[in-house]
Order: structure tokens, then C-alpha cells, then sequence
């Protein structure tokens, strides 16, 4: 990884990037995308029914498309079969524009449901010259590290945080020898990481988002982390605490204590 704390490159695929990708998840409304973009946020993740960004990014792209990273794609649909084509002539045409930067199959949940023929396809779209690079998400460690130490995709989208750290021996020893791009998503664990679990000592510290997108961006594997503000109070928040830069180590070894806390009070949940 190249570049100071809040910009880098997106492993090979050499796309220059504010480490602070932007997804319209909680649905802050179209103006404070725009203000993530005139704040520098230059990647954005948008799911094909997400009218907010899509419709942000239309008027972002019609005054200077070559600004902004643009990373869709189509879902894990396991029940039927898979045509990725139709999906991309699709999200051109939703997001008015002639490529997309990163195009993915999104929400594999084992290696499996990435089956050979829909691996073809996805690699058939990168020699299109409308698709950029591709990737996937998955919540499957193992096989994403296989997968990267294949080298055949050009990003991988996976779960880490101060809660989630097995990536660092699944994953990150894999991504090197390719350079393989590295966009992670819940830095807070939905929230969880932002309050006491239960056995916290009471009146303790509880991390600020700040501390948990930090947490993530210290890694030096991890490109770019997405954050999913709710308002602009939430987006300024966000965006400041990369100007205090990465994590010394006491601060670490504090945000794993408090994931460890967190991950052993919710091992249910994911």
C-alpha cells in the first residue's frame, strides 16, 4: 500500500483513492453524498436498488465521470442461474455511464455459491473494456484466501474489525504475492463496537467510530474501509478521525481487548 493515511492505491488495479469509501446504506440522503465528494471521498459502493446514490452519483458523473471509483455489481442469487452481462448492461444504464471502476459479485457466503462458470463470467466482463476490474465480497475467510493467492480477481470485499481479526491469518498473508485491492466493510460491527458489551467495567472507555475506522486503515493490507454515515454529523465524524492517522500501539492493543470483549458477548451474531 502506497500513498499517506487517507489516500492510497487500490492494490493493482492502480486507482487512487480516499481510504474512506462511502456506501448510502442508512440512506443520508442525496446531499450529504454529494458533500462526501467535495470532501475528497472518491469511492463509492452502491447496491443496484439504492435510488439515493444512484441518483447522486448521475449528477456527480455528468460533470466529471473520471473523478470517482464506482463499485456495484450483482448479487449472490444461488437459487437461479447467474447472468453477470445482463447485470452490468443493467447498472450502466442506472448509473448513466460507460464502465464501471469495480464490478462485483457480492454476498458469497462459501466458496461454493463462486462456482467456475460465474467466476468465467465475471472475468469475461473485465475483457469487455466496460468493467474496469473486478472482485467479490465474502464472508468466507478461507476461500478468499485462496482466492488471492490465485490472483485471478483484483479485489476481494471482506468483514474486518477490532471484533473480526481473522482475516490478518486467513487473508493479509495471501494478498501480497498479487497485490490483490482490499475494501473491508463493518468497521464498527454494526454498532457493537461503539458501546459497552456485557462484563464491561462500567464507565470505561468505549471506542469512537473514529477509533474503529483507524483500527481498520492501521492495517497496512487494508486498502480502503466503507463507511455507511447516516447524516452529515455522522460523515464529518468519520472523515476528521483520519487526520489523527493510524493507531499507535497502545491504542491497538486496546481496540483488540474491547473486540475481544465484544466478539465473546455476541458470538451469535454473524
Amino acid at each position: 500500500m502506497t500513498g499517506d493515511f487517507s489516500h492510497t492505491t487500490l492494490g493493482r488495479t492502480n486507482l487512487e483513492v480516499f481510504r474512506l469509501g462511502l456506501s448510502a446504506t442508512y440512506r443520508p440522503g442525496t446531499a450529504v453524498i454529494q458533500q462526501a465528494a467535495e470532501r475528497g471521498v472518491n469511492f463509492f459502493f452502491s447496491f443496484g436498488f439504492d435510488t439515493q446514490m444512484r441518483n447522486a452519483l448521475r449528477d456527480l458523473f455528468a460533470k466529471e465521470r473520471g473523478r470517482y471509483v464506482l463499485a456495484t455489481g450483482a448479487y449472490n442469487y444461488i437459487w437461479t442461474r447467474q447472468n453477470l452481462r445482463r447485470t452490468l448492461e443493467k447498472r450502466l444504464r442506472q448509473f448513466r455511464t460507460d464502465y464501471i471502476d469495480l464490478f462485483l459479485f457480492l454476498g458469497v457466503m462459501k466458496g461454493k455459491e463462486f462456482p467456475e462458470d460465474v467466476r468465467e463470467q465475471l472475468l469475461r466482463l473485465r475483457e469487455d473494456g466496460r468493467v474496469r476490474f473486478v472482485g467479490i465480497s465474502t464472508h468466507d475467510r478461507t476461500f478468499a484466501g485462496r482466492l488471492a493467492n490465485e490472483g485471478a480477481l483484483d479485489t476481494l470485499m471482506i468483514r474486518y474489525n477490532a471484533a473480526h481479526r481473522g482475516a490478518e491469518q486467513d487473508i493479509f498473508p495471501y494478498v501480497i504475492r498479487h497485490n490483490i485491492g482490499i475494501v473491508s466493510y463493518t468497521a464498527t460491527r454494526w454498532s457493537y463496537l461503539l458501546r459497552p458489551p456485557k462484563g464491561w467495567p462500567a464507565g470505561a472507555r468505549v471506542p469512537t467510530p473514529g477509533m474503529a475506522y483507524r483500527f481498520v486503515l492501521s492495517d497496512p493490507h487494508v486498502h480502503l474501509c466503507l463507511t455507511a454515515p447516516r447524516n452529515l454529523r455522522e460523515l464529518t465524524e468519520n472523515l476528521s478521525a483520519l487526520q489523527d492517522g493510524p493507531l499507535n500501539e497502545d491504542e491497538l492493543q486496546y481496540m483488540r481487548q474491547f473486540g475481544d470483549a465484544v466478539h465473546n458477548s455476541q458470538r451469535w451474531f454473524m
